[in-house]
């Protein structure tokens, strides 16, 4: 197809560049001709031979002889590059354009939607991928904490991405985001309305053995300076272009770390797990008969016939 060949076209061209300001014009004029590629397109882009994309397997030997003779800093620093695919370069590049992480992280999720038709593009994702542990690393990231008073365009994609107790409106979210509550997310510097991951915590006195009374809306708000424990009730990671990149370690630890400075009471830090709710919804999926994968189909449920944990009606967890 004409449009996926042009594009490839203009990359070829990006890589070619040594100067940075012509560099980023071209970046620029990349991105947008890919984005304008249709489904169709975008197949078509994917699976395009790509000269000068791989690394050169001669190059690679050589290099790699020259190591195995004299394992030297020198010799190992040339067969790293010897090994990189040109293809990250190609991403770096490209990275230069304002809004191009987003676009490659859209790129991503693409891919990674796609891989089981089309499992010759590992090696586009498995690229994508290694370059996006460094560039969202803890070093970029900027820890926030959510309150009503962030912008709203942030509040409403909290309700959009919770992926684990659905937010049911603003009413719902305005408890969640009371004196008794927390909410923070990493933020990278380059996507400051888009949250990488975020958590969300209830501080109460005493252990809380179910996650529903904390999701009441009528519940008690209680008196933050007396809470004893910090229940971590959900985490949510609604970046698909980010699988595999590993943050939630890190943002529990930080937000014990923050609340443990904040409220020198709190002795007590917890998570309640989804995954009894979880059993619940997938056994009633099953006996819907809904397509659930290894399962056989079953009668379908009447139209009342809903899954519940609690009082709650639970939605289909999100792939991840």
């Amino acid at each position: 197809m004409r449009s996926a060949r042009r594009v490839a076209s203009i990359c070829h061209e990006l890589l070619s560049q040594r100067g940075e300001v012509s560099g980023a014009f071209i970046a620029r004029e990349a991105l947008a001709a890919y984005q304008s590629l249709d489904e169709q397109a975008l197949d078509v882009f994917f699976q395009l031979p790509r000269q000068g994309i791989f690394p050169r397997p001669e190059a690679v030997g050589r290099s790699a002889d020259a190591y195995r003779r004299e394992p030297s800093p020198g010799n190992l620093l040339g067969l790293q590059q010897a090994v990189e695919s040109p293809r990250q370069e190609l991403f770096r590049r490209l990275n230069m354009a304002p809004g191009g992480i987003g676009v490659l992280q859209e790129m991503r999720r693409r891919l990674l939607r796609g891989l089981v038709e089309h499992p010759h593009w590992t090696g586009i994702e498995t690229d994508l991928a290694h370059l996006f542990r460094s560039w969202f690393n803890r070093g970029f990231l900027v820890l926030q904490r959510i309150d009503w008073r962030t912008s709203a365009l942030v509040l409403e994609k909290l309700i959009q991405y919770e992926a684990v107790h659905e937010i049911q409106g603003w009413h719902d979210l305005r408890r969640r985001l009371q004196a008794d509550r927390r909410c923070y997310a990493f933020f990278h510097p380059t996507l400051p309305d888009e949250p990488v991951i975020f958590i969300e915590v209830a501080l109460t006195r005493g252990m809380s053995a179910k996650v529903q009374p904390l999701l009441a809306l009528d519940s008690p708000v209680v008196d933050p300076a007396s809470a004893d424990c910090a229940i971590f009730y959900s985490i949510t990671n609604p970046q698909e272009g980010l699988r595999g990149i590993s943050f939630g370690n890190l943002l529990i630890k930080q937000v014990a770390e923050d609340l443990g400075r904040e409220f020198p009471r709190l002795k007590t830090f917890a998570t309640l797990s989804p995954i009894p709710g979880f059993r619940k919804w997938l056994a009633a999926e099953r006996d819907c008969g809904k397509a659930i994968p290894g399962t056989r189909s079953s009668p379908p449920c009447s139209p009342s016939s809903t899954s519940r944990t609690g009082s709650r009606t639970r939605r289909a967890p999100r792939k991840s």
